[in-house]
């Protein structure tokens, strides 16, 4: 399990002083991707047009490019603004399968600090029901965190 406050603690001083919202991304990448070995594939999809996400910095192997809020986890959790905990994404419907291995994902919004949508930070596994309210939790946090000064 991921300590979570040592994982904010280490991202909070690595992010500290940086308004970039991208340089930001690559850092919180990383040191997610690789705090836990159920995070098959980590990224985030940026805002770049109404209704349209581009990938962002990721870990992992090749993302989808883009994604329309209305396919997929990711553009659920972009249209609705919520996090999505998804145990069987081949049970979700409208499910982008941007990688066979993927067998659950978390997907949160990340808002700047005007309350703007900016991106969707997703996380992928290639178990099933690899995520929890706790994880959904701690990641928005540290999100809200980091991307506030955006």
């Amino acid at each position: 399990m991921i300590d979570y406050p040592a994982l904010a603690d280490r991202v909070g001083a690595l992010c500290a002083g940086e308004t970039d919202p991208v340089a930001l991304m690559a850092t919180v990448v990383c040191e997610v991707h690789h705090s836990d070995a159920r995070f098959d594939w980590t990224g985030f999809y940026r805002v770049v047009a109404p209704g349209l996400l581009k990938i962002g910095p990721y870990q992992g192997g090749h993302g989808c490019l883009t994604i329309p809020f209305e396919r997929g986890v990711c553009g659920a959790a972009a249209r609705s603004g919520e996090a999505q905990i998804v145990d069987d994404v081949d049970a979700f419907p409208g499910h982008i399968a941007c990688a066979t291995s993927t067998r659950s994902e978390l997907v949160l919004p990340v808002w700047n600090g005007a309350g703007e949508l900016i991106a969707v930070f997703d996380l992928d596994s290639d178990q099933p029901a690899a995520f929890t309210e706790a994880d959904a939790r701690a990641l928005g946090d540290i999100l809200r965190e980091v991307f506030s000064g955006c």
